[in-house]
């Protein structure tokens, strides 16, 4: 009896040592830690490297009016970022930062994964490095450590948006503001992120030949882009999470003559690989809109933090 009550008490204490240990792992956690909310220390990195496939087989630019559904030849539209931030004030509430955008774009009916061949068929596939951005993020109220703003300033590197039919990216300067919030539930196993993105988009206005070709300009600027999301996440671990979401994009047009809205809906996963690196996978679906497309996206992330 003495051998099995002493076994029960190791037992006990063994439970409660790795009941400890997983505490201070919830505690570590990046991905349950480290939101777009939380800024960096002095210091520290924070590097993410997102892929997003979009690729659409519908669209809401059909009928007389321009806004009605229509099947079309698959277009398939890939965007590639790097986010590379680290923290520069003492008191962890400024962060410097820098983004690069690559997109590989086909269309015509080519299969979706062919944006990955980087071909540069004419007619049907255009890629290259499309923009920069340096930014900063701080944080604007000093007792709500949870709420921040990234300001970014888009610089273009494409010379025509549209060659031979092929659309690449817009040709104009943006002016990103990111609100971030986060709220993390009593339990621990529920997080509620929220962002609401503006940006403000600007440059020479649109103008084409009489051949319809691009001669200057873009097609968004002059208008105003807002997009909130609302992230719901659950954690069956502190290395795991399932996420569910909703976003909403308006154009608002301010004097280019052209708007457009879409609603999408999508889940996803993240999963700390280890101390340093973890990695998130994300689909959505547009499910509504008007002149934009009704795709789908597929979305794979690496983040270093260190």
């Amino acid at each position: 009896m003495k051998k099995i009550i002493a076994l029960l008490v190791f037992l006990v204490i063994t439970f409660s040592g790795f009941s400890q240990e997983e505490d201070q792992e919830q505690k570590r956690s990046v991905i349950q830690t480290y939101t777009p909310s939380i800024l960096l220390k002095k210091g520290q990195w924070d590097i993410k490297w997102f892929n997003n496939l979009y690729t659409e087989t519908k669209d809401l630019f059909g009928g007389p009016n321009g806004n009605q559904k229509q099947n079309i030849p698959r277009n398939t539209f890939f965007t590639s970022t790097v986010d590379v931030f680290t923290g520069v004030s003492d008191s962890g509430k400024f962060n410097l930062g820098l983004i690069l955008e690559f997109r590989s774009n086909v269309i015509g009916g080519r299969k979706a994964l062919d944006v990955l061949k980087f071909d540069g068929q004419r007619g049907s596939a255009r890629s290259g490095f499309t923009s920069f951005a340096p930014a900063i993020k701080f944080n604007p109220i000093k007792n709500v450590g949870n709420f921040t703003i990234q300001t970014a300033f888009h610089i273009p590197l494409v010379d025509n948006e549209d060659e031979n039919g092929v659309f690449l990216d817009q040709k104009g300067f943006i002016f990103q503001n990111r609100f971030f919030y986060d709220y993390s539930f009593t339990s621990g196993d529920w997080q509620l992120f929220s962002e609401l993105n503006t940006e403000y988009n600007f440059g020479k206005k649109l103008t084409r030949d009489n051949n319809g070709n691009q001669i200057e300009g873009s097609f968004a600027n002059n208008s105003l882009r807002l997009t909130p999301g609302v992230f719901l996440s659950y954690f069956p671990s502190s290395k795991f999470t399932i996420l569910a979401l909703i976003q909403h994009s308006q154009l608002i047009d301010v004097g280019n003559d052209f708007s457009q809205d879409f609603t999408a809906l999508g889940g996803g996963l993240k999963y700390q690989l280890t101390d340093e690196l973890n990695i998130e996978t994300l689909y959505t679906n547009f499910v509504r809109g008007n002149s934009t497309g009704l795709g789908q996206t597929f979305n794979i992330g690496l983040r270093a933090l260190f």
